[in-house]
């Protein structure tokens, strides 16, 4: 079975309330309708019944009427324009008398009929209301007045209402549905324009955005929803793909270079200590390749966040020891002198082995852009809010115009002044991830030949 459209769904639904509205709006006219006729009916049998009591009275168990001939005359002249029927019974039911406008007819006494109460019955054919009043001597009932008024000007009144009612009932419907699907079409006329964005957006379109509706309303924020959400993919896709065109060029530069070795080295016989300086230089570029490679992987697993985090409470300062303690070599090649400023042990919850790759980074970082004999320092200080590591350097520090390209990946600030200066670009990459996975506010702040400066802050 075909589904509705949107469109036509929200129609439906909207003629499914309606039509329950309108259905209780129509029975409740046809029942004031009805009860106010059967009021105005009844009043009318009540004031015939009142007056009709007057011009009786009862003698020797015998119903008289006071002036017979002036009621049958006053009867007569109202009998084209009175619809009230009178009839005089006994105790029996036998008629005794009855109003000219009878005629041949007669109304039907039902013995078992509640006595001064209205009620619906039949004279011949004709719909009429009807009331029995006894007549007493003393205690005993000697007869029954019986008042009815005909109900055919009403039927009739109340065929028509119900006729017109059951006619212009679906009408309405019909009428009120092709409103509310043009309605509904304008209403939902941005999601179309969704659709259709959608439709032209591929991997390679991504600039096509959804138009906002004038109004703002649950469809505007839609709209906007999805457009900021193909920003963040287009954002997603140009970095995924400059990563790609990155990586695949950095990865081939040094087999670029270990190839070319290798092939000069092959070209003619070379004495024992060429062999070796080359092979060395080999080794140190597959090192290289190696150290790219893991820099890689670790984004790659911290890009799909798939590495649940251990938080545990830490040792801000074995941290900042074990790191130092790492890179002892590297640190004593160049005669690098550290220096730390711990006043006490100073513990946070956070992830130990991501934490130390975060200062693993940094500290070779400044290690490998400092001079010769310089210092580097470590400063833990705390505050209400935080506790502020600091890792500071006097190296060759980071033009203003690089400082918000360093975290991207595969930027090395002015890397063709330094080409002494060995590294991947992807250091500060790595620490500007995990400090966002691990919730670390980051600063650096650094003047081109002054030095540099890393703080991280820890949220109590």
């Amino acid at each position: 079975m075909q589904q509705l459209s949107f469109k036509n769904r929200i129609a439906s639904n909207y003629i499914i309330t309606t039509a329950l509205l309108i259905f209780v709006v129509f029975f409740a006219i046809y029942s004031i309708v009805k009860f106010s006729i059967y009021i105005r009916v009844n009043n009318e049998i009540k004031t015939e019944v009142a007056k009709h009591l007057k011009e009786i009275e009862v003698i020797e168990n015998c119903v008289l009427l006071i002036e017979e001939e002036e009621w049958k005359s006053s009867q007569f002249n109202k009998v084209e324009v009175s619809p009230a029927f009178i009839q005089f019974v006994d105790e029996l039911g036998s008629m005794v008398e009855k109003s000219p406008n009878l005629k041949q007819k007669k109304l039907t006494f039902k013995p078992d009929a509640p006595v001064n109460e209205l009620f619906d019955t039949k004279l011949e054919n004709i719909s009429v209301r009807q009331i029995q009043v006894p007549l007493y001597q003393g205690t005993k009932i000697i007869g029954y007045l019986i008042v009815a008024m005909s109900l055919e000007d009403s039927v009739m009144v109340l065929n028509n209402l119900f006729s017109i009612m059951l006619i212009a009932y679906p009408l309405i419907l019909l009428v009120l549905f092709l409103i509310a699907r043009f309605i509904a079409g304008k209403s939902i006329k941005p999601i179309s324009a969704i659709i259709e964005t959608s439709n032209i957006i591929t991997k390679d379109n991504l600039k096509s955005r959804i138009p906002l509706p004038q109004n703002k309303d649950e469809l505007y924020l839609l709209s906007q929803t999805i457009n900021n959400l193909l920003d963040r993919v287009e954002s997603a896709i140009e970095r995924e793909k400059q990563f790609s065109s990155d990586a695949s060029h950095e990865l081939r530069t040094p087999l670029a270079v270990i190839k070319g070795t290798l092939e000069v080295l092959i070209r003619k016989p070379r004495n024992p200590e060429e062999y070796k300086e080359k092979i060395e230089f080999c080794v140190n570029e597959v090192n290289r390749l190696n150290h790219l490679v893991d820099e890689l992987l670790l984004l790659a697993r911290f890009e799909n966040q798939k590495q649940s985090l251990k938080i545990e409470k830490v040792s801000l300062n074995t941290v900042f020891f074990d790191v130092i303690s790492r890179n002892a070599t590297l640190i004593s090649e160049k005669k690098i002198k550290c220096v730390s400023n711990f006043e006490q042990e100073y513990y946070v919850n956070t992830d130990a082995y991501l934490l130390g790759i975060i200062v693993n980074n940094i500290l070779t970082n400044a290690v490998k852009y400092s001079n010769k004999g310089e210092t580097i320092t470590f400063d833990i200080i705390e505050n209400d809010r935080q506790l502020i590591c600091s890792v500071s350097d006097k190296g060759i520090g980071i033009a203003a115009e690089d400082l918000q390209k360093i975290f991207d990946q595969f930027y090395r600030s002015k890397s063709n002044e330094h080409p002494e200066i060995k590294g991947t670009g992807l250091g500060l990459s790595i620490v500007k991830r995990l400090c966002t996975l691990l919730q670390i506010d980051l600063q650096i702040e650094s003047k081109e030949g002054s030095g540099t400066k890393v703080i991280l802050g820890f949220r109590k």
